[in-house]
């Protein structure tokens, strides 16, 4: 028997609880995957029902279907493309006006319908609960009752698809619009004659009537009758407004309306008059002009200390696990040589340091997502962005834009990975892509080591008062390259109405709050992870090739050799002395100390790892085995190779240090030395910052390779940046100003192509804060020079023009786009 296949498609508001619907029907058996084109995500997932199976398709919610946002599209064209055999639309039970305004719509395009009233508990709670049998005879479609988070109404919503059929679902049932009737019958007989136009012909003109952009373009696409079309709907459309006062558009959205209030009226008895709502008497606190704003700042304190800084904690649990994994890649490759490492292994171990730098971040997802979970399930989200929208909204961004900043690092310590990816919950186009391109300029956290370095150097008896200005810095250019963004490159981005909806609070689950933690962490590393790799193969052949020319590189093996040489002379006579008389003696117990070494330091069990290391060279083994003490010749073989193991260190060091000098990596640093000396930035700064494109924290490291002595592993950086670097206050002001305004690291970047759905943007987000840190790191150092100014000085003259600047531009008015905020409704 042949089993056939049903797409079930899910569509509702946001907030109607349609997720809890999806993971309803199909348990774990789900993915996430993105929409061709575009970034926003839908889930997939599956189940069985008798003999046949069903795909289930979690599609973006949404509060209305026109071409304002990527959600709208995505669901609207997936709807229309047939590919569904039966729409499932999900409504919110106690707020059933609103949810109909969507269900009007899905009906007008002729969707195969089914109508999930979720959240009959809360209705019944709320004293309005909704007569399901007079709603499905005014809709004409089958309606159910679910109470998807406790899993009731699941069965019987299976039976109904099951038997489902798509006449059953397709419903005579239109919204009557008045005056604007006639026209749009007249209007459907022409779409009629159109065949290139697929869609339902009334469908189309109302959306045409709106001034639907998508739609708009489809018709004027078709030919000379599509365009005829499309001038006399314009045409109609402007007598229609000027005999009636109101345009088409705002008489469609009135008319769905005040159906919905008629249909609502006949469905719902509603036995809560008078009484105050718990929602409302705690909205009453928690948007309170005063009380709301101590709220957020206490909800953002919050969120910031358990998963940025617990978070960061938690990370300590997973290293001994990624130092397991890198001994045991270690282990399966070809040992290191005396000099260097095979260009396999280096590769390798390169790339595998790349990827626990992805790794290590898992902890801090898990917990950001799971409390980003917590705040949707309870509601809080909306009024979050509520709060701050007023402000944000001067400088181009949305209330939404809040938790992307935040998670950057608006303050210190943040990580602009998840911030990038919080931005899909903004509906807003133009607010959307200006809060991805600004969320890089926060403080993430590896930016803290460089500030750390520096203050400590050059400002250590002000470092208070330094970290304050490093932390405040970035928000303020946040906003006023967010408003500058939007009047410029962003300004013909469309801006969606603003719709805010405060649903009713709810009671998170935990089976919603883990399932999506680990599904949005899942999402992050799938993205990120491979391209990482990629660019990790990348960074290290620029930084070490060219390859040292032949006599430097005769030189430093003439001199590793001396160093065997000189080991082996001090552990003759002892009963070591044969195994160790070859290089590939001394190789192999290279080998096997830093295998060792690496193994302790993940934290193993020190009696298996004596047992792992005795079976592995018996021989070698007493060398590191630390009960045995009576062994004189191990232990004089121990103290030579301690002091042969730092002679090698210091001997590849310098090496790598004339070779990263001589790479092309090196030799960019110095090509861009005439641009970058107005900075006060010497080619080895430029090395430091270039090295930083693939992970900021690398910045100390380089500079730490360059300037630290070869001689000495004391902690001598500090006094090598400022003796033989040459720097003063005045350039470490400058170096942190630029490191502030840094471009966004590979992993970022790659968040910021996937989010925005285009490299241009990546490329876009790469080159500007390098053109606008390398400015402002040169207004420090060049006119602070000229005027004399100190370091500290300089910084609170730089931080004041900062603020005025962004000031005046919140003083310009933005580009008027439409904002309506009515808690509960759409308007």
């Amino acid at each position: 028997m042949t089993i056939s296949n049903t797409v079930v498609a899910l569509a509702g508001q946001p907030n109607c609880g349609k997720s809890t619907i999806f993971n309803m029907l199909t348990g774990a058996r789900q993915h996430v995957a993105n929409y061709p084109g575009v970034t926003v995500d839908i889930k997939r997932g599956k189940y069985r029902y008798q003999d046949r199976s069903f795909d289930v398709v979690d599609l973006p919610g949404t509060y209305s279907l026109t071409s304002y946002s990527s959600e709208e599209m995505v669901a609207r064209d997936f709807i229309l493309g047939g590919e569904a055999d039966v729409v499932v639309g999900v409504v919110d039970g106690s707020n059933l006006r609103r949810g109909l305004y969507l269900t009007f719509q899905l009906l007008e395009m002729g969707a195969p319908l089914v109508v999930a009233l979720n959240m009959v508990d809360v209705a019944r709670s709320k004293g309005t609960p909704v007569d399901v049998d007079v709603l499905s005879r005014e809709l004409g479609v089958p309606v159910l009752e679910t109470v998807g988070n406790r899993g009731i109404g699941g069965k019987e919503l299976k039976r109904v698809l099951f038997s489902f059929s798509a006449d059953e679902g397709r419903s005579p049932f239109v919204v009557d619009y008045g005056p604007l009737e006639p026209l749009i019958s007249d209007l459907s007989d022409e779409m009629n004659s159109i065949p290139e136009i697929s869609f339902p012909a009334r469908w189309s003109i109302i959306k045409l009537l709106e001034g639907d952009s998508s739609v708009m373009e489809r018709v004027g696409a078709s030919g000379d009758r599509g365009r005829v079309l499309l001038e006399k709907v314009s045409r109609l459309a402007a007598s229609f407004e000027e005999e009636h006062g109101d345009d088409p558009r705002s008489h469609i959205g009135l008319c769905r309306h005040l159906r919905a209030e008629e249909i609502e009226s006949r469905c719902v008895k509603d036995s809560s008059a008078g009484k105050v709502s718990w929602t409302d008497r705690i909205d009453s606190v928690v948007v309170h002009r005063f009380g709301g704003p101590l709220i957020l700042l206490a909800v953002v304190y919050g969120l910031y200390e358990l998963a940025i800084v617990q978070g960061y904690k938690a990370t300590e649990y997973l290293v001994p696990w990624l130092s397991r994994f890198e001994a045991l890649v270690s282990g399966w490759l070809p040992p290191a040589g005396v000099l260097e490492e095979p260009l396999i292994r280096s590769l390798v171990l390169s790339v595998v340091a790349a990827i626990n730098s992805v790794l290590i971040y898992v902890p801090i997802f898990l917990i950001l997502f799971a409390s980003i979970a917590i705040l949707e399930d309870v509601g809080y989200m909306p009024r979050m962005a509520f709060i701050l929208d007023r402000l944000f909204r001067k400088f181009g961004l949305h209330g939404q834009s809040t938790l992307p900043l935040i998670l950057g690092g608006v303050f210190v310590g943040g990580c602009a990975v998840p911030g990038v990816m919080a931005t899909r919950v903004i509906a807003d186009e133009k607010a959307r892509l200006a809060t991805i391109l600004v969320v890089p300029l926060m403080n993430c956290m590896a930016k803290i080591p460089l500030y750390t370095l520096l203050i400590s150097v050059f400002f250590a008896d002000r470092g208070g008062a330094m970290m304050a200005f490093i932390s405040t810095i970035t928000i303020i250019f946040g906003l006023a390259v967010a408003k500058i963004l939007s009047l410029t490159v962003l300004k013909g981005k469309e801006s969606s109405p603003f719709v805010m909806e405060l649903p009713s609070y709810h009671r998170p689950t935990v089976r919603g709050v883990v399932t999506r933690s680990i599904e949005r962490t899942w999402l992050f590393l799938k993205k990120v992870g491979t391209v990482v790799v990629a660019v990790a193969i990348l960074v290290y052949f620029l930084i070490n090739y060219p390859s040292l020319p032949q006599e430097r590189y005769s030189s430093f093996t003439e001199r590793a050799s001396e160093l065997v040489a000189g080991f082996q002379s001090k552990v003759e006579g002892t009963s070591y002395g044969k195994m160790l008389d070859s290089e590939s003696g001394v190789i192999r117990l290279i080998d096997y100390m830093e295998k060792f070494k690496s193994a302790r330091m993940s934290g193993q069990d020190i009696e298996s790892l004596n047992a792992k290391f005795k079976a592995m060279d018996p021989e070698f083994f007493p060398l590191i085995d630390r009960s045995n003490r009576s062994d004189k010749d191990a232990k004089k073989v121990n103290r030579a190779y301690k002091l042969f193991r730092r002679d090698r260190a210091f001997l590849m060091k310098e090496m790598s240090d004339e070779r990263t000098n001589d790479s092309w990596l090196g030799r960019a640093g110095k090509a861009l030395e005439p641009v970058t000396h107005y900075a006060g930035f010497d080619w080895k700064v430029n090395v430091a910052l270039l090295s930083s494109l693939a992970a900021k924290e690398s910045s100390v490291a380089t500079l730490g390779m360059i300037y630290r002595p070869v001689d000495s592993d004391q902690g001598s950086l500090e006094e090598g940046i400022k003796k033989e670097g040459g720097m003063t206050p005045l350039h470490a002001l400058a170096l942190m100003v630029f490191m502030a305004l840094y471009p966004p690291c590979v992993a970022t970047l790659i968040m910021v192509k996937v989010e925005s759905g285009s490299w241009k943007w990546a490329f876009f987000s790469l080159g500007y804060p390098i053109v606008l840190g390398l400015f402002c790191a040169s207004l420090i150092f060049t006119v602070g020079s000229n005027l004399g100014l100190s370091g500290f000085t300089a910084t609170w003259v730089f931080y004041g023009c900062a603020l005025l600047t962004t000031f005046a531009l919140g003083l310009i008015n933005p580009s008027s786009r439409e904002a309506s905020i009515e808690k509960g409704k759409e308007v």
